[in-house]
């Protein structure tokens, strides 16, 4: 599905592309923790019976949720909360150079 105007400039169009499976089932898990409404959600924006998403949700492993710990400690009297989080590594892409270059 496409949407054309004309501009000054010559045509322009807008490619419109529904979303992936996987896409859907991202967008529901960031929405709910509950397993039934990832399901309604992404079959709502797949508009594919239940049915479907539900094995597909099944295939597509959990995301690991971010760790963080919180420890009080108690040291001259008072209560101070320390926030422990562990960052995960970036990633770097295949074939590309792990230093940048501006020139």
């Amino acid at each position: 599905m496409s949407t054309t105007w004309k501009t000054k400039y010559g045509p322009r169009r807008v490619r419109h592309d529904p979303p992936t499976i996987e896409e859907a089932i991202a967008a529901a898990r960031d929405l709910t923790d509950d397993v039934a409404e990832q399901v309604e959600i992404a079959a709502g924006l797949m508009d594919l019976p239940p049915d479907e998403v539900r094995v597909a949700l099944a295939k597509i492993p959990q995301p690991r949720k971010p760790a963080a710990t919180l420890a009080f400690t108690n040291r001259g009297g008072a209560e101070r909360a320390v926030v422990v989080e562990r960052k995960t590594p970036r990633r770097t892409l295949p074939g590309r150079p792990a230093g940048r270059s501006f020139g």
